[in-house]
């Protein structure tokens, strides 16, 4: 008997009460191992004991069988494409699964809406541009992993599991910023190609190396900074809510990146220069981000408070939250193992103030 036939001898036997019983007489796997809970209950973690817990590192089975399971030999071939660990795990994918499916929120319910103060005119402009930028960049960090999970052989189902999350939390984040450009009157603002442009730079990736490097370091992680500075220079409480919120489920996905890319180099240090070249393109986009108004300019106008105290500043009220961001974004490069400052595409111009100590200060220019 082959997959896909129908036993009809089996049938007859079963309606006389005749079990077949193989299932149980046959393997039982790791019969009598117990998985014991931990204190938050039971884990992931808690759960890769035994050959469980073992995680090939290039899987040889390509079928949805559960790691560990007996399979019968005839398993179709489900077509995957990613059948290395390195190409996708992380040593921190379980906790970041188990954290991502305990702080889940709704943005329907856990922001009071109700709250939300009437703002200044020139505030709610800016307050609802920039939530049109994120309502717009946001969705691809959902489409990106979308596009890779079926790929993705499920002896590495916990990598999986956490890239659902992160689909979700992705969408809910959409969700939010285009309910708060909608909530207070403001509407949605403008968008620009040259975002449009960084957006199908990580879609259009070739290789889940390729597209996670540009979105969970390059382009989430700007965001996680641009979220931390929105918490700071938020109108009102509610504002402050929503990027607290959206803050905790960027990091998740910024931490699966990062100690992605440092599992993957240690596997394979050679492809330190394939990453390196994927961020070259990256920065020569999120150049080009830096100097577009309707991108640089709400949060500016946030953080001086409106568009005189902006104007007053000058450059200077962007220039704090454009040098955090490249900040942060080398250091998660070198926590990494891929250090970026002395080799970014970034302009010079926009270097200025950032922790370059030995770098050639013409670079990029």
């Amino acid at each position: 008997m082959t997959a896909g036939e129908l036993d009809l001898g089996y049938l007859e036997r079963l309606a006389k009460g005749q079990l077949d019983l193989g299932w149980l007489r046959g393997p039982t796997g790791e019969w009598g191992v117990r998985a014991k809970p931990s204190k938050v209950g039971l884990t992931m973690r808690d759960i890769a004991t035994g050959t469980y817990g073992e995680i090939p590192d290039v899987a040889t089975a390509r079928s949805m069988a559960p790691r560990g399971s007996a399979s019968d030999p005839d398993m179709p071939d489900l077509g995957y494409t990613i059948n290395t660990k390195a190409e996708v795990w992380s040593d921190n994918v379980m906790e970041l699964y188990e954290e991502a499916v305990s702080r889940q929120w709704s943005a329907t319910r856990d922001i009071p809406w109700t709250e939300l103060p009437e703002l200044d005119p020139d505030l709610e402009h800016a307050m609802s541009q920039l939530c049109t930028v994120l309502s717009e960049v946001e969705m691809v960090a959902s489409d990106f992993p979308a596009k890779w999970l079926w790929r993705i052989n499920h002896q590495f189902v916990e990598a999986k599991m956490f890239l659902c999350t992160q689909c979700m939390d992705e969408a809910r984040h959409t969700e939010v910023f285009r309910k708060r450009a909608l909530a207070n009157g403001g509407g949605l603002g403008q968008a620009k190609a040259v975002v449009e442009r960084f957006l199908a730079l990580i879609l259009d990736a070739q290789s889940y190396d390729e597209g996670s490097a540009l979105m969970h370091l390059l382009g989430e992680g700007i965001v996680l900074s641009l979220f931390r500075a929105g918490e700071l220079i938020a109108p009102s409480p509610v504002e402050k809510r929503i990027f607290r919120l959206c803050m905790q489920d960027e990091a998740r996905h910024v931490a699966y990146g990062t100690m992605h890319l440092r599992y993957r180099l240690s596997q394979d240090p050679s492809l330190a220069e394939d990453y390196h070249g994927y961020l070259d393109r990256g920065e020569d986009i999120i150049s080009m981000l830096f100097s577009t108004p309707e991108v640089v300019e709400p949060t500016a106008i946030l953080l001086a408070g409106s568009v005189e105290a902006a104007t007053q500043l000058g450059a200077s009220g962007s220039d704090v939250v454009r040098r955090q961001i490249i900040e942060e974004y080398f250091q998660r490069c070198e926590h990494a193992g891929l250090p970026r400052r002395h080799r970014t595409k970034l302009p010079a111009v926009l270097l200025e103030g950032a922790d370059l100590v030995g770098a050639d200060a013409t670079k990029g220019a």
